[in-house]
């Protein structure tokens, strides 16, 4: 959803912008409010949310729902990218997009345009798999 007009900047969004940049791999609000909470910021549960949906809104940050929880992440990279996601630990790794024909070749096989897509692989990282 795009914004109309400048974007404001708050101590909450500073917060959590900081604390989201220190994350390598997808969090949950829950996890992050805690970290926030555990260093003495004190900001709600349901700003932590706000703030988070606000940077997936913008771009800012990518959104995944693993095991039924909805999980955030900043990209370091403006690029089209899809994510490589360990169900079991959550290392992420940023990967690149299949080919829009590839894609299209899918859609068409079964009856369907590509208006947009969404890709996210999960699986298990070689250090879940070894364990």
């Amino acid at each position: 959803m795009a914004t109309n007009g400048p974007v404001r900047h708050t101590r909450q969004k500073d917060a959590v912008m900081q604390r989201l940049r220190e994350c390598d791999d997808f969090v949950s609000a829950q996890e992050l409010h805690r970290k926030l909470d555990d260093e003495g910021t004190k900001i709600g549960l349901a700003t932590v949310y706000r703030q988070l949906n606000a940077l997936v809104d913008s771009g800012a940050a990518d959104t995944i729902r693993l095991d039924g929880q909805q999980l955030f992440r900043l990209c370091g990279e403006d690029a089209h990218h899809h994510h490589l996601v360990c169900r079991k630990c959550g290392k992420t790794v940023e990967i690149d997009p299949p080919s829009e024909a590839w894609l299209r070749k899918i859609a068409t096989n079964h009856g369907f345009t590509v208006e947009s897509h969404t890709l996210e692989v999960f699986g298990l990282c070689p250090e879940c798999q070894r364990d």
